[in-house]
């Protein structure tokens, strides 16, 4: 084991560099997930069929569902894992990694179980109609029927690898089944080839989620020994330490997942009410809005093993400059990016339909996200600090703050207000009210850290 390295890497280098070796392998994993994302959107608009686009849109919230386990055992168990490593404590860094490993692949067989049990009232709720039941019930069944294991493991399995420090290796296997799943598109979707449509799409996101979680295990095996992930059937007991300390995190971080999955439900139904065209342009816009999402999600995993060691280590004086410097780093980007989005709207839609209706609602729907981004990278680090540090409280407070209170009432009022497209205002008006609660919860917290910690100020 490198302990060395690890420890010279969380207490010791140069802010900008630790950030930097975490981030940099962590956000380019991020970006690939976008375009594998982006992927099914773009080779299944190629058909040009909006039924098949809205297919894919309208499945969305159960593969979301899949983060609920994610962030329940990854989340729950990587924080555990970098605050036990600060504590020195290496017995329990390997028992909530066996615990995570195992709860997350229960749960995995049992989301395939149900979801194939209930699939037609499932496929009802999501907002499917007579045209667009049969193409998302055949995207549904491979990704989640079939595939929510090796779905499920891959990224439970990367944040505990990242939670030790290797983020690069990390990132290497989530990239890896991203890149296969763009390679494979077009075979399965494009008429050309295979001619399977949304269900193609599904096909080749099973295969490349199988892929990556192989070259989990073969590295795991290949660095036995030499890791603190671990899969020992023996090490996995349910004791009360590490059952508190995973779930306290991570049963926040689930929540507030499930939580998403139930408003972009919502959003989806509403946009259902008007035209498959409307929920292909809502899609098209939210998978272009994703890479910014996925970039500030990147940029909030990559530094929470930095957090929660130096919390668990009171080294309150080196958690701070890193959460400064990372906020500083990540809100000029957002700044860029939003910018641009709001300038190339059209032009962003139009490279995933050609369809005049759909770039038009597209459009007005991408410059509505995109104002949120911003606050929304915030309002990510804020929930990163909160969960690195063992905070699962405030996690869920801010994830029923962003759902329930703000966000589900802003889609039904802007929606009469303004139809169809007061919708893509609703998460902006939230991300901002949070970021504003975030600024204001985290200065509390440093404060009564450097209070209880004077020498590390």
């Amino acid at each position: 084991m490198a302990d060395q390295e690890k420890t010279i890497l969380f207490e010791q280098a140069p802010i900008p560099k630790a950030f930097f070796t975490l981030a940099i392998p962590t956000i380019l994993a991020s970006l690939v997930s976008v375009l594998y994302n982006l992927a099914d959107t773009y080779f299944v608009g190629i058909l040009n069929d909006p039924i098949q686009n809205a297919a894919v849109t309208l499945a969305a919230p159960v593969m979301l569902a899949f983060n609920a386990v994610n962030n329940l055992f990854g989340v729950g168990s990587s924080s555990m894992m970098s605050r036990a490593l600060g504590r020195k404590d290496i017995d329990a860094v390997y028992r909530s990694s066996a615990f995570g490993f195992y709860c997350s692949l229960i749960c995995g067989i049992l989301f395939s179980l149900l979801v194939a049990g209930f699939l037609s009232p499932l496929l009802t709720l999501l907002g499917a109609d007579a045209d667009t039941t049969v193409a998302t019930g055949e995207y549904v069944r491979y990704t989640v029927c079939m595939g929510a294991v090796p779905s499920i493991l891959n990224v439970v399995i990367a944040y505990m690898i990242r939670a030790e420090g290797s983020a690069l290796h990390a990132s290497i296997g989530t990239m890896s089944g991203c890149l296969l799943n763009i390679v494979l598109d077009p075979f399965f979707i494009l008429p050309q080839f295979l001619n399977m449509g949304a269900a193609g799409a599904g096909l080749a996101t099973l295969l490349s989620n199988c892929f990556a979680l192989l070259y989990f295990f073969v590295l795991l095996f290949v660095k036995r020994g030499r890791t603190y992930v671990c899969m020992n059937p023996a090490m996995f007991r349910c004791g009360k330490s590490i059952i508190f300390g995973v779930f306290a995190v991570g049963i926040p971080a689930c929540i507030q997942n499930l939580l998403n999955v139930t408003g972009m439900t919502i959003l989806n139904n509403f946009t259902a009410d008007y035209s498959a065209n409307a929920v292909a342009a809502m899609g098209i816009a939210q998978k272009i809005n994703m890479i910014p999402t996925y970039i500030a999600l990147g940029i909030g995993q990559a530094v929470m093993p930095l957090i929660g060691y130096n919390f668990a280590s009171r080294n309150t004086k080196r958690m701070k400059e890193m959460l400064v410097f990372t906020v500083k780093l990540s809100s000029a980007f957002m700044l860029l990016v939003t910018l641009c989005y709001y300038i190339f709207a059209g032009n962003l839609v139009r490279l995933f339909m050609k369809n005049p209706e759909i770039v038009a609602y597209g459009s007005a729907f991408l410059r509505g996200l995109c104002l949120g981004m911003l606050f929304m990278c915030i309002d990510f680090l804020a929930v990163g600090v909160f969960q690195a540090c063992g905070m699962g409280g405030k996690s869920l407070v801010f994830a029923i703050l962003r759902k329930i209170v703000f966000e589900i009432p802003a889609l039904f009022l802007l929606n009469d207000l303004f139809p169809l497209y007061g919708l893509a205002y609703a998460q902006a008006i939230t991300e901002f009210v949070l970021a504003i609660a975030a600024v204001v919860v985290l200065v509390r917290i440093f404060r009564q850290m450097e209070s209880a910690t004077p020498e590390n100020t």
